[in-house]
């Protein structure tokens, strides 16, 4: 299933950024398309973005236009650029391998998580 490793997960204010990281090893990551899926507290599990493995960038409709996914093929990373926070999007945030059916992403293997909470 390959390793995935988050980090850059805090406590920060409504309006603030963060930056996520996730490491991936043991899989082919070039080949991968690639999720960053959350977890609010109490919530079940939502898609929030996805870079495939051609550069091409999806988002979910709450975070268009805050959030900023990319990949660093040399470095077998993805990150999410967190801007404009909002106390909704505080979460556990996962990285994720992706596969895509019917239209809607989906997550064949996940991280362990890095948790994002948002406050004043």
């Amino acid at each position: 299933e390959g390793l995935l490793v988050e980090s850059g997960g805090g406590l920060v204010q409504p309006g603030e950024s963060l930056r996520l990281s996730c490491e991936a090893s043991e899989f082919d990551f070039i080949e991968e398309d690639m999720s960053w899926v959350r977890q609010p507290p109490g919530e079940g599990r939502e898609w929030v973005a996805t870079v495939t493995s051609s550069g091409v960038t999806e988002y979910a409709d709450s975070v268009k236009g805050r959030f900023t996914i990319t990949r660093v093929n040399a470095n077998n990373t993805v990150h999410l650029q967190m801007d404009n926070l909002k106390t909704e999007d505080t979460a556990k945030y996962y990285c994720a391998r992706a596969l895509k059916l019917s239209g809607r992403w989906y997550s064949k293997a996940r991280g362990q998580g890095t948790q994002v909470t948002v406050s004043s």
